[in-house]
């Protein structure tokens, strides 16, 4: 039972196929697509693959988007299951006052980085750390209840905003320099920053709360980028959003 894993944001479809619905399944192929792509997709990245006998996604995109995707995967004759935040999931209690209202991609990361966690030893709270398009930053304590999270602008919209609002200043192609000299190295760092310093203080209010140092975990299309620049200690996580789809997947089918 081949399974094909969904995340759809806001400037890319990424995809893996795995051969089975499970934790720890192998990873047959995976891509990325840029949303003004999709339609290259059945005639494309998946005109060769075996066709899957589950799909489950989330996305956070919009239904015109949604609708794209579905029209691919008429290449199979399957239909998705679109994953929506709930009150509990996985193991995962959501906190959000509106639980259906967090984005499926923030629910979906923190069930990949719980089950994570969990895999490598004790139970500890957690931060999640998104860096894409947008930057989220998630808390979760010890006993698997996601507390809240932020939202600020990913790299390319503070640039962007800073371009548009400023005279003057042009979208650099600057260095992140401790001490920048230049306007380019200054925005970019001024940016990096930004994100850094909204992770260290999260990891704060997380200790502050429950009484020992979280776990950090970062994913996201830019957070190689981020990497380097990080002043708490974390782990690197390309497939975390794919890590919860698995999990997600093998709990439905139990």
């Amino acid at each position: 039972m081949t399974f094909l894993a969904l995340d759809v944001g806001n400037t890319r479809l990424k995809w893996a196929l795995y051969d089975a619905p499970r934790v720890g399944a192998r990873l047959l192929a995976h891509g990325a697509q840029f949303l003004e792509n999709i339609e290259k997709l059945a005639d494309g990245d998946w005109s060769d693959l075996p066709a899957p006998s589950w799909v489950v996604g989330c996305i956070v995109a919009g239904d015109a988007v949604k609708q794209r995707v579905q029209e691919q995967l008429e290449l199979w004759d399957v239909s998705p299951q679109w994953v929506i935040s709930s009150s509990e999931e996985a193991g995962l209690v959501n906190g959000y006052d509106h639980p259906a209202r967090l984005g499926s991609d923030r629910w979906v990361a923190m069930i990949g980085a719980r089950q994570r966690l969990l895999s490598q030893g004790p139970a500890r709270p957690c931060v999640v750390v998104m860096v894409g398009t947008a930057v989220t930053v998630e808390a979760i304590d010890t006993e698997g209840r996601f507390l809240g999270g932020i939202i600020l602008p990913g790299h390319g919209i503070m640039l962007r905003a800073l371009e548009s609002g400023t005279a003057g200043l042009h979208v650099p192609t600057g260095e992140v320099r401790d001490f920048p000299t230049n306007t380019s190295d200054a925005l970019t760092s001024g940016g990096t920053f930004a994100i850094a310093g909204a992770v260290q203080r999260m990891v704060e209010n997380l200790q502050r709360h429950c009484g020992e140092p979280p776990v950090a975990y970062m994913t996201g299309g830019a957070g190689w980028k981020m990497a380097p620049s990080m002043s708490i200690p974390f782990e690197l996580v390309d497939s975390l959003i794919f890590d919860g789809l698995l999990e997600v997947a093998d709990r439905r089918l139990t």
